[in-house]
């Protein structure tokens, strides 16, 4: 599963439905549940419908399931996958925070801002 910005740019996909892999192959974050978390154990966002979702529930990124939510761009082609990066170890998750209601707007954090790069 590949997941597109609002300009419809490829930027990380999923191969297990676990782990998220920029296309350079380096690990970004890993899913528990439909809660996205880094490496480090912080919660990042959710997985909702196809779209991930920021913690004020607007829309950062999407996935072609994505259903509802805001106006989805043409999709860029996804440029060839990289070797992957030996994931990291999970630390201790924080407690996950209560899930907002999906908006019907695109986020104003970045890819960098979110993944914490």
């Amino acid at each position: 599963m590949t997941f597109y910005d609002n300009d419809g740019n490829p930027l990380f996909y999923t191969d297990d439905n676990e782990h998220l892999f920029d296309f350079d192959g380096e690990p970004l974050a890993y899913l528990s549940d439909d809660s996205i978390y880094d490496y480090d154990g912080n919660h990042l966002g959710w997985l909702d419908n196809g779209w991930i979702i920021d913690s004020d529930g607007d829309c950062l990124f999407f996935s072609d399931k994505a259903s509802g939510g805001p106006f989805k761009p043409f999709k860029s082609f996804k440029p060839i996958k990289g070797v992957k990066s030996i994931k990291p170890i999970k630390g201790i998750k924080e407690i996950r925070p209560i899930k907002p209601i999906k908006s019907f707007s695109w986020s104003d954090i970045s890819f960098d801002d979110f993944f914490k790069l």
